[in-house]
């Protein structure tokens, strides 16, 4: 199911950069550097609310969705490093 979810947003965000001018090759190209369907669904949104002119455009914002989506994994995961730290100082390293 998830494969069949992640295509069809494949699929849209390819048709939207097709309608705006843009190479189905390029889209195929983010889709897979967004990885995603949400990191796609945002890209979607983008196109279809700001509709970008240049190629340019349309990667800086691709790298910016990508950063985000890093620095949110970063503080995920400095969460969860942070939560065992402060449960071993609560209980201690015995349990």
């Amino acid at each position: 199911m998830a494969d069949t979810e992640w295509t069809r947003t494949r699929d849209r965000l390819v048709e939207a950069m097709v309608r705006l001018g843009f190479r189905e090759d390029l889209g195929e190209a983010v889709a897979k550097n967004l990885g995603s369907p949400k990191a796609m669904e945002r890209m979607i949104s983008y196109l279809v609310n700001v509709k970008p002119r240049t190629e340019e455009l349309l990667i800086d914002e691709m790298l910016a969705i990508c950063s985000e989506i890093e620095a949110w994994k970063e503080k995920k995961a400095s969460q969860e490093a942070n939560a065992r730290y402060n449960e071993m100082l609560l209980r201690g390293l015995d349990e």
